[in-house]
């Protein structure tokens, strides 16, 4: 697997803390762990999937082309009980998937970048509503998103072993984290 950096203008999705300075995560719970593959990839995916918060949250994915980012939502569509075929929705922007009792939507949003599209795609409803939703490069639609509860970043550190840093800036999030 190759690992490319993104050269896109990356901007933090989320608000900062009152008082801290921009871009300071010192106040988010966060824990780390490393996937030494992807069976570690599908078992952290069975973690969260079995967590009942997380039918209503939005999880962001973080990380550089080839991180793991995509994987890590198809073992986790999977472990929510999703069938059938798992694309990516890189060209799409949403995928939207059903599982159980569940609705989700999966987006990508790397190729993002007129903010119309969003409320001509209908995305302000989708998350208007409940449901699990998804997303792959979330800072370029920042300034749109509500606030991530579970912010996942993936750094690749060889062809197989990933860092992973959770962050939890809302209480869904926190409560998820504490589960994991």
């Amino acid at each position: 697997m190759t690992v490319a950096p993104h050269t896109g203008q990356i901007v933090e999705s989320g608000s900062d803390a009152p008082g801290a300075p921009p871009g300071d995560t010192s106040a988010e719970p966060t824990r780390q762990f490393i996937w030494h593959g992807e069976e570690d990839t599908a078992a952290f995916a069975q973690r969260l999937a079995a967590q009942p918060l997380l039918a209503n949250a939005f999880v962001t994915l973080h990380g550089d082309l080839g991180a793991g980012k995509t994987t890590l939502v198809r073992h986790l569509l999977r472990a929510l009980g999703v069938q059938g075929r798992i694309k990516s929705p890189t060209y799409a922007v949403v995928e939207p998937h059903e599982a159980p009792g569940l609705s989700i939507w999966h987006f990508d949003f790397y190729r993002f970048d007129d903010p119309r599209e969003w409320e001509d795609a209908g995305f302000r409803d989708i998350f208007a509503n409940p449901g699990l939703k998804v997303a792959e490069w979330p800072e370029k639609a920042a300034a749109l998103t509500p606030l991530a509860d579970l912010a996942i970043h993936i750094e690749a550190t060889d062809d197989t072993e990933r860092k992973v840093t959770l962050h939890a800036p809302t209480a869904t999030g926190r409560s998820l984290l504490q589960a994991l």
